[in-house]
């Protein structure tokens, strides 16, 4: 079986992060969309939201797993039978970043990184773009998946 993880906060999930699951379970028989646990990061939305939010996105695609991880994410991979770890490049800062850390797991591990270009469509979409135009009462749900509400406190 071909597994891959796909790392991240999905500190929202954004619109971004949907299309490049969607495209990687046409290569892999299963994608793990794993959030990554850091203490140091003060989040807008709470872990269980987070998970919530994936699992609402993809209830009807069996194919699609949520998990949590701390640590290295090449332990986590080998932790859960991983072979690739999947990434999303929406420009050339993200390329240049991304590339390090692919380059330091393969180092590390034999776990192969997999980047897909995000689509033209969405390749604006960050969630720190995102959480902004939520703290400014803006229209983000044209950035995120239908799964993603803000309810007003």
């Amino acid at each position: 079986m071909k597994r891959a993880l796909f790392p991240g906060s999905f500190d929202p999930l954004t619109l971004g992060h949907f299309d490049i699951i969607k495209r990687g379970l046409k290569l892999f028989d299963e994608v793990v969309v794993a959030i990554g646990i850091n203490a140091d990061k003060n989040y807008m939305f709470s872990l269980e939201e987070r998970q919530k939010f994936i699992k609402e996105a993809f209830k009807d695609e069996p194919k699609v797993k949520v998990a949590t991880y701390k640590g290295l994410t090449i332990d986590f991979c080998k932790e859960i039978d991983a072979q690739f770890i999947l990434r999303g490049l929406r420009n050339p800062a993200d390329f240049e970043f991304e590339k390090a850390i692919a380059h330091t797991n393969r180092k590390l591990s034999r776990i192969e990184t997999v980047f897909l270009l995000t689509a033209a469509s969405t390749s604006y979409i960050s969630s720190s773009i995102v959480r902004d135009v939520i703290r400014n009462n803006g229209d983000y749900t044209v950035l995120v998946p239908d799964s993603v509400r803000v309810t007003s406190e």
